[in-house]
């Protein structure tokens, strides 16, 4: 069996834009990007697949909201819109791979594990939560949803009007990682913790119990990459390499760099905190543990970045 890579795939990246958003829209962005994986494949690499789910959460979030208004649904709950949204992901990607397999005639399984992921109610996100999710409202229709739920927050959101934010706990433990494991070792591709998995606290009689959060996805396939001791993390984005100096004169792409030059960039402040620091914080946990390297790059350089012709590589 071939070394062990954990690929996390980005959510935004399996939305078209422009007004193609429905499913088969989907569907055809990720038949895009599997042609990538399987290329890693067809190299000889062992292959888990993780991805995020911003936008679809978001969509499910619109959905209940509007069959709530116009037709009295209960509303869904955040966790199950994460559970659901994980569940419809990991079946595009697992029948999209699976398809690209047997067009290439290779002998490879898929699978999807449907995972949830453990959070510490003592995470102070859940004391200031931090996420925004859902749909704009006016401050006159945030306040009447607050008198349904008194416990959901609001913020105005970039002048566009008032949004919903939810707790965005770091993760502790991947509860099916002996799955994944399992799965792993009989030669699966395996697509697990989607959208950062559903995440669940431990209840005082050892049991767990679904709570309304948001888990980064980079963080959670960092730890799933250092529980089932993957040797490289490589961390999907919307450019081939990690810049420094990002959008000035003296912009400069990262080609190779260690740990410790990282930690120096990220003091500098040369990472945006909402888009490329947390994938570099997750790539650092991963290194700082068990991992050897970590590549960051788009999803059509994965097969070069994998043989260092591409993307940006951390290593130890």
């Amino acid at each position: 069996m071939g070394k062990l890579v954990i690929v996390a795939i980005g959510g935004n990246s399996l939305v078209r834009g422009n007004g193609r958003n429905t499913i088969q829209d989907q569907y055809e962005a990720v038949q895009e990007t599997v042609v990538n994986i399987a290329d890693m494949v067809q190299e000889g690499y062992n292959v888990v697949v993780t991805h995020g789910n911003g936008p679809q959460v978001g969509f499910e979030l619109q959905r209940s909201e509007i069959a709530n208004e116009v037709a009295g649904m209960p509303a869904i709950p955040l966790v199950n819109c994460v559970a659901d949204t994980q569940g419809g992901i990991g079946y595009q990607i697992q029948q999209a791979l699976t398809n690209e397999f047997t067009k290439r005639g290779i002998n490879k399984k898929v699978a999807t594990v449907i995972t949830q992921v453990e959070v510490s109610m003592d995470d102070p996100n859940f004391k200031e939560p931090t996420k925004p999710v859902g749909s704009f409202f006016t401050l006159e229709q945030a306040e009447e949803m607050k008198k349904e739920h008194p416990n959901w927050i609001f913020i105005e959101d970039s002048g566009r009007g008032y949004r919903r934010v939810v707790p965005s706990p770091k993760p502790i433990d991947i509860v099916e990682k002996d799955a994944v494991k399992s799965l792993i070792d009989d030669g699966y591709v395996v697509i697990a913790v989607g959208g950062g998995g559903i995440p669940v606290v431990k209840t005082n009689n050892n049991t767990y119990e679904g709570i309304d959060a948001v888990i980064d996805k980079d963080f959670a396939t960092s730890l799933l990459a250092e529980q089932v001791n993957a040797e490289t993390l490589i961390i999907t984005t919307g450019v081939s390499r990690v810049c420094i100096n990002f959008g000035k004169p003296d912009q400069k792409a990262l080609e190779k760099i260690s740990v410790e030059e990282t930690k120096k960039y990220v003091l500098e402040n040369h990472f945006a905190p909402g888009s490329m620091l947390p994938k570099i914080e997750a790539s650092l946990n991963f290194l700082e543990k068990k991992g050897t390297r970590v590549i960051i790059t788009n999803p059509e350089s994965l097969k070069d970045a994998i043989n260092e012709n591409a993307g940006t590589h951390i290593i130890k």
